[in-house]
């Protein structure tokens, strides 16, 4: 699927909902627990997670392929673990803020 950035995609396997930050322009191909993403408000069917990927995204955090080409925004929390073409994304490290006196 072509990503937008902007875009919201749901998981069929969980509740969890996260939207585009940054997209390649290549096709990519969403995973949430192990089967694919959709647009979010569509109807799908609910399939069951893959137990070696249902280890959850947290709602607020960001999910980054290792390049960095592909960053999502989790809005609703779920179960299953997010993928892109076959890899699975990491969660962004956090930046400090500066100490203010």
């Amino acid at each position: 699927m072509e990503l937008k950035t902007g875009a919201r995609l749901a998981s069929t396997v969980c509740d969890g909902e996260v939207m585009v930050v940054a997209a390649p322009d290549a096709a990519v191909a969403m995973t949430c627990g192990g089967a694919p993403m959709v647009a979010s408000g569509t109807d799908a069917a609910r399939v069951d997670i893959d137990p070696d990927q249902a280890v959850g995204i947290q709602i607020g955090k960001r999910y980054v392929n290792e390049d960095g080409s592909l960053e999502v925004l989790c809005v609703k929390a779920g179960e299953g673990q997010l993928g892109a073409n076959g890899e699975l994304l990491l969660q962004k490290d956090t930046k400090k803020l500066p100490k203010t006196d």
